[in-house]
């Protein structure tokens, strides 16, 4: 993504959000960046096609499709990341001559089409830093991940900021008898088609890593294919993917496993430079603080709100991990609440990071209420506290609610 005005920059943007910011998507990430950014009650402007009956002196009608740039004001935005497509719905907030103010429509952003944000809370340093995202330059190729095993495989694509599982495979394997040649026929027609899907699904003009998991030898034996299937075609674009492809040990065929191939050497030496496998190690760091009861990890809102104003989640370790949906809130003050959070810990010399539901590190904080956090110093009873100066009235009673140690 970049601005439409070569002279625009991140410093020109008006932090008040009264100026639009005019963005042009180039590739289907981008249109992920443009769901992050816009949220409801903002103004967004588009071109739009829109369907206008008009009526003659006689009284007949006639409809025709019309091209417009409308402006409305965002009540819903729907993201559908296997297709990389996004419909923001809202009300016309400024009229022309095909429609008036107050009706409703649905705009679809569209690649290489420009479209216009006006920010209703204005840019802040939350907000600023997405976009900062959305523009950079030096994206990086996202990574492939065929996760499978006999007649499954998933088909995912894993970027800096979500997973997309983009086709499931499956195919009926016979059960393996005296001879197994019906088995083995049912595997390597598995494979034929899996590639096949794979070939057409997947981009490979550039290369790209590719990642290969499964239970057992499935994983290795498909890369086998690949290479055999490679030579027999003359292939040398699929003889290099098969040879650069990494096979990794995973327990199923299914997309959850990719948190535990993540973790795996290989794929940390093969993406040590990855935004995503930095965020998985950060949740492995964690959960295995929570394990220790060692004081120095928390979840749920009101301990982790307490240790950062305490100084505990800043210079010398401190991380904060917080999901992405806080920052959608139609609730200002609630947005700006975390805003503040995440300011407060750079502050003071911290780690924020923001993790996003469509990447398996952000659903795995997801099971912890949103936000947590790795302090520099332990400090214990942070919810214990908070529940008995709630005592005597409400507030600690949702503190109680809201979040507490683990073991």
């Amino acid at each position: 993504m970049r601005f439409t005005n070569p002279k625009h920059s991140l410093s020109t943007v008006d932090p008040s959000g009264e100026t639009s910011v005019s963005l042009l998507p180039t590739t289907p990430e981008d249109m992920w960046h443009a769901h992050n950014l816009i949220g409801e009650s903002d103004l967004l402007r588009a071109h739009a096609i829109r369907k206008v009956v008009t009526t003659s002196s006689t009284g007949s009608t006639t409809s025709d499709r019309v091209h417009t740039d409308l402006t409305i004001r965002v009540q819903s935005v729907f993201f559908d990341p296997a297709a990389s497509s996004l419909h923001v719905s809202g009300t016309v907030c400024q009229e022309n001559q095909y429609v008036s103010l107050g009706q409703h429509h649905t705009l679809d952003l569209e690649l290489n089409r420009p479209f216009q944000l006006w920010k209703r809370s204005g840019w802040d340093s939350v907000a600023l830093k997405m976009l900062e995202e959305a523009v950079a330059e030096d994206t990086g190729e996202a990574t492939c991940a065929v996760v499978m095993h006999e007649g499954l495989a998933n088909i995912c694509l894993i970027t800096d900021f979500q997973t997309v599982v983009k086709q499931r495979v499956e195919s009926n394997i016979p059960k393996k008898r005296a001879g197994g040649s019906a088995s083995q026929g049912g595997m390597t027609s598995f494979y034929e088609k899996t590639l096949a899907t794979l070939l057409r699904t997947i981009d490979f003009t550039q290369p790209r890593p590719l990642l290969l998991c499964s239970p057992g030898f499935v994983a290795q034996d498909f890369r086998g294919y690949m290479q055999s299937e490679g030579q027999k075609r003359t292939d040398k674009k699929l003889q290099r993917i098969a040879r650069d492809a990494v096979v990794v040990h995973s327990s199923t065929g299914y997309v959850h496993s990719l948190n535990e191939v993540l973790k795996s050497p290989e794929v940390q030496a093969t993406m040590r430079d990855k935004r995503f496998t930095g965020e998985t190690s950060l949740m492995d760091q964690l959960y295995e603080r929570l394990r220790k009861d060692d004081g120095r990890a928390w979840y749920g809102a009101r301990p982790v709100e307490r240790a950062v104003k305490e100084g505990a989640v800043g210079r010398g370790g401190g991380v904060l991990l917080i999901n992405n949906k806080f920052f959608r809130s139609l609730d200002i003050k609630t947005r700006k609440r975390f805003v503040a959070l995440v300011d407060k810990v750079k502050e003071d010399g911290g780690e924020a990071r923001v993790l996003s539901s469509d990447h398996e590190s952000g659903q795995r904080l997801d099971a912890l209420g949103g936000i947590a956090a790795i302090l520099t110093y332990p400090i214990f009873d942070l919810d214990e506290d908070e529940v008995e100066e709630g005592d005597d009235g409400e507030e600690g009673g949702e503190a109680a609610e809201e979040g507490a140690m683990i073991i």
